[in-house]
């Protein structure tokens, strides 16, 4: 089996404001391997993307503060370095692709400036180098020209295209790990395939690893060795792919798996979970997800389940689902 390249262990992140304290990652534990691809699974407001910005100290602090956890990489705790010591990490060694290309990318430079700066920050390359790189990293993400769109600025490109510039600069010093952050919800569904299946190929060929973060199950049953579930701070669940899409063992997954449109199912109304996400400032008793819970019982609404090993490293946190 493959050492394990990321460690997060019961990592919590909170934020403080006025009266209230938002407990957005309340001790979420997971892992990655080298060379795999891994889903964090889960509705919008979930802590998907807060547990991600905090393996890169990227949260803002304040309101921001990581109270509890480790975070290991290649056995070196993130949460302990330095800001100078976590610049040498970021985009060298994990790099992140971000959900909106057009407001992360930088409006009043050119992609060839922007890609050029995300090599010189870690490598010393000389100007004819650096060009040959830039041009080899726009050609190996599927831009065409990519000598012409060096000179470009980010509104000129389409939003595909800048994805990829996005996804170029990630890949630009070799990560050992990319993080990428819905990184095709705003794009229509051909370039989703495209930009999906572009990374694939990438990580096939260099054996990165990649932490994909999404809510869109069919992009996880393409992509994703395996799984964690994630509700209210939590993992709910995790296991491979195989094992979540054919028996999840938690309801949340269970809700979120019949949510899937299917061909047996054409033209019966959509399945959809009833209420929301708990705001993480006033999360209820008990299992968090016990007021949208069609099984729950009365022992839900006071104790906060353990995971329960279901087997082959299929864990879920419901005593009374997959019994």
């Amino acid at each position: 089996m493959k050492q394990h390249l990321l460690s997060v262990r019961d990592l919590k992140v909170y934020f403080r404001g006025r009266d209230t304290v938002a407990r957005a990652v309340d001790g979420v534990s997971f892992d990655i391997r080298k060379g795999e691809t891994v889903c964090l699974v889960g509705e919008s407001g979930c802590g998907k993307t807060v547990s991600a910005l905090t393996i890169l100290d990227l949260i803002p602090k304040p309101p921001g503060e990581v109270m509890a956890g480790r975070v290991l990489f290649k056995g070196t705790d993130l949460l302990g370095l330095t800001e100078p010591e976590m610049r040498k990490i970021r985009g060298k060694q994990i790099a992140m692709v971000f959900q909106e290309p057009l407001t992360s990318l930088n409006p009043v430079f050119t992609i060839g400036d922007q890609i050029r700066e995300a090599i010189l920050v870690h490598e010393p390359v000389s100007p004819d180098e650096l060009n040959r790189r830039c041009i080899r990293l726009l050609r190996d993400v599927g831009i065409p020209s990519p000598e012409e769109r060096l000179k470009d600025y980010p509104h000129q490109l389409s939003g595909g295209q800048r994805q990829r510039v996005m996804i170029a600069m990630a890949l630009a010093c070799g990560p050992d790990l990319v993080i990428a952050d819905e990184p095709t919800t705003a794009l229509d569904v051909t370039v989703q395939a495209q930009i999906l299946n572009l990374m694939q190929s990438i990580q096939e060929s260099s054996e990165m690893s990649v932490l994909y973060i999404t809510h869109d199950l069919g992009v996880v049953a393409n992509i994703a060795d395996r799984v964690y579930v994630m509700y209210a701070g939590i993992i709910v669940e995790q296991g491979t792919t195989e094992e979540i899409f054919s028996s999840p063992g938690h309801p949340y997954t269970k809700g979120l798996l019949a949510s899937l449109p299917s061909r047996s199912r054409r033209g019966e109304q959509l399945h959809s979970i009833p209420g929301t996400v708990p705001n993480p400032a006033y999360k209820p008793s008990g299992c968090p997800f016990h007021p949208r819970c069609p099984t729950a019982v009365d022992a839900c609404k006071v104790r906060f389940p353990e995971m329960i090993d279901h087997g082959a490293g299929h864990l879920s946190r419901c005593p009374v689902v997959k019994q």
